[in-house]
């Protein structure tokens, strides 16, 4: 399913490993928000990687499924990646 992952990390080194970690997962449209098309187990994997490498007390990770339906209505202006460039596929 499409996903949108967005965060706010404020060790420049946490950022930069956060952001290392999901490059191999989305696409990066803007500089704190990735968005992905991913299963179940990989949301898994991204609430995983954030439990053991974040300081929750300081960082916030959201993460965002968003339906195909709401994906069509999904409002952008300027540049960017848009969600229709996500139809791709690691083989």
């Amino acid at each position: 399913m499409n996903t949108v992952v967005v965060y706010d990390i404020v060790s420049d080194r946490r950022r930069t490993h956060l952001r290392n970690f999901l490059k191999e997962l989305g696409i990066r449209s803007q500089k704190s928000v990735f968005e992905c098309r991913l299963d179940s187990r990989e949301v898994r994997e991204i609430r995983t990687y954030c439990r053991d490498n974040l300081n929750f007390a300081e960082d916030t990770v959201r993460i965002y499924r968003v339906c195909s339906t709401c994906m069509g209505k999904a409002m952008i202006q300027g540049q960017g990646v848009t969600f229709t460039r996500l139809d791709w596929e690691i083989l």
